[in-house]
């Protein structure tokens, strides 16, 4: 497997490759404990009280008990380590994963001639529903999270619940205040934190199992069998707060490109995954024994001395389970920018060598006012839960159906089995969907019409730019005899190389043509540049530039780059005279953009309000001379 660097979120750029010889070690298995398993690791901080919750409608009893925690554990093992753990993970595009590879990998997999374009849009539909979703649970998770963890300090004294709002907001506005400076510094500390939060729900778990080893009797998949046997008018409403334990096991998958397979499924088998088995089990021993502590279980574990340093240790954990998710938001945002489904915003590069470590000021700003308008909204994790899970259950939906569509096509697995893996996994999938969807109205409506916004801005920008770009070529000039004629009647030639960025290679560009109207002149070396972004993580360096001499110091090129890289023009230049041999000189070069606006006369097929929505996210893209990191100066 071909090794390549990305950068991790702890600020070190790491292997993409998990399956090599070296890159599992031990640094990188407490490096991928910070980044990959901060969301499932602080689900023992309500996922076990919320599946206990009386509105449930399930009476307190000892089998009520081993039946919920015989459910988390084959979940667990079921949903996270089978599902994930052992097939998603082999879904290695390019070193890359998470939704939107994985959405290249199948139409890999169904790409050819006979491709009905059906199935091709089908796929895409797939892949941008479970990244549309994933961006209402970036809007809940630092909520749940922090507020999930301060409010630990109500085991304390129940008299400090009156701060525990406002504490929750105050550490949420640093989150993100933080957010510009990178996370380089505090990444550093990411991995050791988690590491000491994995060790002490472990230790704490088995210090209670220990006092009640009868809770070992969860382990029998019969309890979860007969738990919803027993309780099947509830069973549904149940699996919904069930599904709680195993939010976040979507980032497993997703940040695989930071860290490879193999370390994230050593650090998941060795490390979290034990940690987590404790520390339900724990809370279901402590249960047993004092059902009065079903209150809050997980600080309940503790002596009244340690609550107050778990709250504390509870807080950091669930910063950096917030902290995962924004970072997850930002790459997923820039990648759908190169992809072509987001206008251009002003993206900050907060590492020097760490390509990975960006920051996107308009959708930090954004999620930060839906957190908090969250917190003030629900008030407690408890409320809050209802609105958690939904997004999550679709885009595991969403991810088992490409993969199977992977292992069919790409991988030329056993078509039985693949049909019999993907229907068992859909099935559990769907469960949980519909388990979610009966809290749809307590709240997780707010997560559907988060992804539904967000769907729409894919769409509409999607497709206005499609149409727009054949608007424009429509009118335009072609190249080829447009330089023909040029050398009919040559203009003045003046010294420098002049870039014109057009996405159509064989069109003129419109800046080239105003160019010669009002200069009257033309470069020593004009490049008629096209920036194609492709659908694979990154481009092979033999294949990123294209190029073709039209005449003496004319150039048509293409630039390709993947979704994972940027569309660094003075960086193509450079190449494109390493590989040809030019004589461009760099502050001698000057950059040519036409910013063009599209009609609503240009967008048939499109309803007004998508008009009007698509001539908004027009007028207020970011430059493209920022995203194309043009010069200023030049």
């Amino acid at each position: 497997m071909t090794m390549k660097a990305t950068a991790a979120a702890s600020g070190t750029s790491l292997p993409a490759s998990g399956d090599t010889a070296h890159a599992a070690g031990p640094g990188l298995m407490i490096a991928a404990l910070g980044v990959v398993f901060g969301d499932i690791g602080t689900s023992p901080l309500y996922a076990f009280k919320e599946t206990m919750n009386p509105e449930h409608g399930v009476p307190f009893s000892p089998d009520a008990v081993l039946g919920l925690l015989s459910l988390i554990f084959w979940g667990l093992m079921f949903v996270v380590t089978l599902k994930y753990v052992v097939f998603v993970l082999r879904a290695d595009h390019d070193g890359e994963g998470g939704i939107l590879a994985l959405q290249a990998l199948a139409r890999n997999a169904v790409s050819g001639p006979k491709t009905r374009p059906w199935v091709w849009r089908g796929i895409g539909v797939l892949g941008l529903v479970g990244a549309a979703m994933f961006y209402g649970d970036s809007l809940i998770t630092p909520a749940i999270s922090v507020l999930s963890a301060v409010e630990g300090l109500e085991v304390q004294a129940p008299v400090l619940q009156r701060v525990v709002i406002p504490i929750t907001l105050a550490i949420l506005v640093g989150l993100f205040m933080v957010q510009k400076k990178g996370t380089g510094v505090v990444g550093r500390i990411f991995g050791p934190v988690m590491l000491l939060w994995f060790l002490v729900l472990g230790v704490a778990g088995l210090w209670q199992v220990l006092q009640q080893p009868q809770v070992l009797a969860a382990l029998d998949p019969r309890r979860a069998v007969g738990f919803l046997v027993v309780h099947r008018a509830q069973s549904l409403a149940v699996l919904g707060a069930v599904f709680l334990a195993f939010t976040g096991g979507e980032a497993l998958y997703a940040d695989m490109g930071h860290f490879g397979a193999r370390p994230i499924r050593l650090a998941w088998l060795f490390i979290a995954l034990p940690g987590l088995v404790l520390n339900y089990f724990g809370q279901g021993a402590l249960v047993l024994a004092n059902p009065a502590a079903i209150d809050n279980p997980f600080f309940r574990l503790f002596p009244s001395w340690g609550v107050l340093p778990m709250v504390v240790l509870a807080a950091m954990a669930t910063v950096i389970a917030s902290q995962a998710v924004i970072s997850g938001a930002f790459s997923l945002t820039a990648q759908a920018m190169r992809m072509g489904y987001l206008p251009r915003m002003r993206v900050v590069q907060t590492s020097g060598t760490a390509i990975g470590q960006i920051y996107v000021p308009a959708v930090n700003w954004l999620l930060m006012v839906g957190v908090l308008l969250l917190v003030l909204g629900f008030r407690s994790s408890g409320a809050l839960s209802a609105a958690y899970g939904i997004a999550v259950s679709i885009t595991m939906v969403t991810t088992t159906l490409l993969a199977g569509i992977v292992a069919w096509g790409l991988w030329r697995w056993n078509k039985v089995a693949v049909a019999v893996g993907v229907a068992a996994f859909a099935a559990v999938d769907l469960t949980f969907v519909v388990s979610n969807s009966l809290k749809v109205a307590e709240g997780g409506w707010l997560t559907l019409a988060v992804a539904a916004g967000v769907m729409v801005l894919f769409t509409t920008w999607a497709k206005g730019r499609r149409l727009g770009l054949e608007a424009a070529a429509a009118d335009s000039l072609p190249l080829r005899p447009f330089v023909e004629s040029l050398a009919l009647n040559m203009p003045h030639r003046v010294s420098g190389t002049a870039v014109f960025l057009n996405p159509d290679a064989t069109a003129v560009p419109h800046a080239l043509l105003h160019n010669l109207k009002h200069n009257q002149v033309l470069h020593e070396q004009v490049i008629v540049l096209r920036v194609l972004s492709c659908d694979t993580p990154r481009v092979d360096a033999r294949l990123r530039i294209e190029a073709e001499q039209l005449m003496d110091g004319i150039w048509v090129v293409t630039a390709r780059h993947g979704f994972m890289e940027r569309a660094d023009v003075p960086e193509f230049i450079r190449i494109l005279a390493y590989q040809k041999t030019l004589a461009i000189d760099s502050m001698k070069t000057s950059y040519f953009v036409s910013r063009a606006s599209v009609g609503e006369e240009n967008l048939p097929g499109m309803n007004p309000v998508r008009r009007v929505l698509f001539g908004w996210l027009q007028r207020n893209a970011g430059r493209a001379s920022d995203y194309f990191e043009l010069p200023d100066n030049r």
